[in-house]
């Protein structure tokens, strides 16, 4: 039961960060994603553990929109990258999420020392279009307009197989990894024009967009087919 509460808490946290960085990509403008709470309370462990989940996106609104991140936010951010580092068996995907933090927090403290070297992404070279259209629906935050890593390069590969994947994911109605996916065809040269981004992410957000998390991946897109600067 205590587990069962503790990971209702964590979905909630996970629910109300995602919330307000879309309230900041929706505004325009910067706003506190991630409030500061003492690290050693139970509040603080959830934060920080929320902000892992969300990942990199946790500081999405700084690294889109240019504005730099409130010091508090940073802090929680630079702690839960040192708290919750990825065991040497750990999955690629969590590997990945743990180097796009880590790359974020260089990117907006330049005095980081986190380690950057990359993870490998072979793995998805050889999987199937539905398999890479899942995992790079979890590394989402990966894709940030003039970034360069294995992963955006294996995506750059198969624009073709993320659009159907795309297709798929809505047919299924799993919004968040079509809006996952959805943020990676925005930039991807290659896309069938037949599949018809636009309406789609509009189709996407009306009836997903109530998750938070749909709504972030959607938002995101928007920016980046805008020409957000980065």
């Amino acid at each position: 039961m205590e587990q069962s509460g503790t990971s209702t808490l964590l979905q909630g946290a996970v629910q109300d960060l995602a919330s307000s960085v879309v309230s900041a990509l929706r505004g325009g403008d910067h706003a506190r994603a991630a409030t500061p709470v003492a690290a050693d309370s139970d509040a603080g462990g959830i934060a920080l553990a929320a902000v892992r989940v969300l990942g990199s996106d946790t500081l999405l609104p700084s690294v889109l929109l240019g504005t730099p991140p409130d010091p508090d936010e940073l802090a929680v951010f630079r702690k839960a990258v040192e708290s919750f580092p990825p065991r040497a068996d750990a999955a690629p995907t969590v590997l990945w999420s743990h180097w796009a933090m880590a790359r974020t927090l260089r990117r907006l403290d330049p005095s980081s020392t986190t380690d950057d070297s990359e993870p490998g992404a072979d793995w998805l070279d050889g999987a199937s279009w539905q398999v890479l259209t899942h995992q790079l629906a979890v590394l989402a935050p990966l894709a940030l307009p003039g970034e360069e890593c294995a992963v955006t390069r294996a995506a750059g590969r198969r624009p073709v197989d993320v659009a159907r994947g795309f297709v798929r994911a809505v047919r299924r109605r799993d919004w968040r990894q079509a809006a996952g996916a959805g943020r990676w065809l925005t930039l991807l040269d290659g896309v069938p024009g037949t599949l018809g981004l636009e309406a789609g992410l509009d189709f996407v957000e009306l009836m997903g967009g109530q998750d938070p998390q749909v709504e972030l991946q959607v938002r995101a897109a928007r920016l980046l087919r805008a020409g957000a600067p980065v």
